[in-house]
């Protein structure tokens, strides 16, 4: 048996084209906030042309292309000119805000609608004159529901005579769309399109429609504002806690080769004064570093330096190999990585050793993963020297944890030792692009 068709009554036809519109502009602004240049475009506070240029092109021309939608098709949930004009006004300046409302005013105006320039137009002024004369921080915490506080807000005015910016900037969209009323009224839809709200409550849900088509692209867009200032800081943080690991300095090692200096200044000036160049040069790159990435040859550079001290406290006793693959030479690593490793092998493994003392340094590549190995023949790891351990000193601590930042899981360092053999730290470091320069 067949059902006769039923129709949307005008009440319930108005309230299904604000949702529709409502659901239009959270999608617009969604979609516009996921372009990296339009996220750049919110983030100043002071725009020039140029910027505004590209804000009015990304939200006007959707616009007019909403208002070239309901003229042509007849779909009026496309249409949010009154709320997009203040929009871009509020955001970008009274000047874009006006551009705006002339771009969807000449729209309808070639539909015969010549109230809406002049209307648009103002509407794009009016947010703009708001956003000049109140905290712009207001405008990012524009919502409508402080209208559920209108009366502490008017007690407030009242008594101490302050103003509310949250009242003013939400009072301006609805004071427009009253006035879009009486117009639409007075001259008829074909002369300023307007949904016709017959009764207070249409017209209640109409004004909340019209301040929803200001107050979603705002929270969607200062969700989006404060997700990059988080991800900034976030990466400010990180590049802090590398900085502040690449800064440390084993005070030992220090004391030490002062101690050694000084023990040479009057026997073999010579070699102290090529002691205090290392020295020098090493406290140079591990204080007024300027990159915290290296390739690996930067880095056997500064290790030759550590080593040079080294050699000349311990004499002949100690002896450095190398194995190094020269494919890896090039490759990216943290800055000041294999120096604390190297330290860390002589200090605990070499110092109390008997006889040679033999260091090798090794690389080499396994897939897109550089592999650096520091070998020592010393005492091994024992059970009572925890400092060993990967998170027991400043040196194998040091190094686990900035691997741990930098790469995550991707980032290991594994330990081989022998009581009375020696240790194998072993690094894999897989391939990095070489960042951007930062001054620390």
């Amino acid at each position: 048996m067949l059902h006769e068709p039923r129709f949307l009554s005008a009440e319930q036809y108005l309230l299904v084209t604000l949702i529709v519109q409502l659901a239009g502009i959270a999608a617009l602004s969604t979609m516009l906030v996921r372009f990296r240049r339009f996220r750049t475009l919110l983030l100043t506070e002071r725009r020039d042309w140029p910027e505004r240029v590209k804000f009015i092109g990304a939200l006007g021309v959707p616009l007019a292309a909403g208002v070239g939608s309901r003229l042509l098709l007849g779909y009026a949930a496309a249409d949010v000119s009154l709320g997009g004009a203040y929009l871009a006004g509020l955001v970008a300046g009274p000047y874009a805000g006006a551009i705006v409302g002339a771009m969807v005013g000449l729209t309808a105006l070639a539909g015969g609608e010549w109230i809406a320039l002049p209307l648009f137009v103002g509407c794009g002024f009016a947010g703009g004159g708001l956003r000049e004369i109140c905290p712009k921080d207001a405008i990012w915490h524009f919502s409508p529901f402080v209208l559920t506080g209108l009366f502490r807000y008017l007690w407030k005015l009242v008594r101490r005579l302050d103003v509310d910016w949250q009242m003013l900037l939400i009072a301006a969209p609805i004071a427009l769309e009253v006035l879009r009323q009486v117009l639409g009224h007075r001259y008829g839809a074909d002369r300023l399109f307007f949904f016709p709200a017959n009764s207070a409550g249409m017209l209640g849900l109409t004004l909340l429609a019209t301040t929803l088509t200001v107050a979603i692209p705002i929270k969607i867009w200062n969700l989006a504002r404060v997700e990059h200032k988080l991800q900034e800081q976030e990466a400010l943080l990180l590049e802090a806690r590398i900085e502040a690991l690449t800064s440390q300095i084993n005070p030992h090692f220090l004391f030490n080769t002062l101690t050694s200096i000084s023990s040479l200044i009057r026997t073999r000036p010579d070699t102290a004064r090529m002691l205090i160049n290392r020295l020098s040069g090493l406290l140079r790159r591990r204080l007024r570093a300027h990159d915290h990435f290296v390739s690996l040859r930067d880095e056997l550079t500064a290790v030759d330096e550590y080593l040079d001290i080294e050699c000349v406290r311990f004499g002949p006793s100690l002896r450095v190999d190398k194995d190094l693959d020269p494919a890896t030479l090039d490759h990216v690593v943290p800055s000041m990585i294999l120096q604390p490793l190297v330290e860390n092998s002589i200090k605990h493994g070499l110092a109390d050793k008997l006889g040679e003392r033999l260091i090798t340094l090794r690389s080499q590549r396994q897939g897109t993963v550089t592999v650096l190995e520091v070998i020592d023949n010393g005492i091994g790891i024992d059970e009572d020297r925890p400092a060993r351990l990967p998170h027991g000193g400043i040196g194998l601590a040091n190094v686990s944890e900035r691997l741990r930042v930098i790469y995550g899981a991707q980032g290991r360092l594994a330990i081989t030792s022998a009581p009375g053999q020696g240790t194998q730290v072993r690094l894999e470091i897989p391939d990095l692009l070489l960042p951007e320069r930062r001054t620390a």
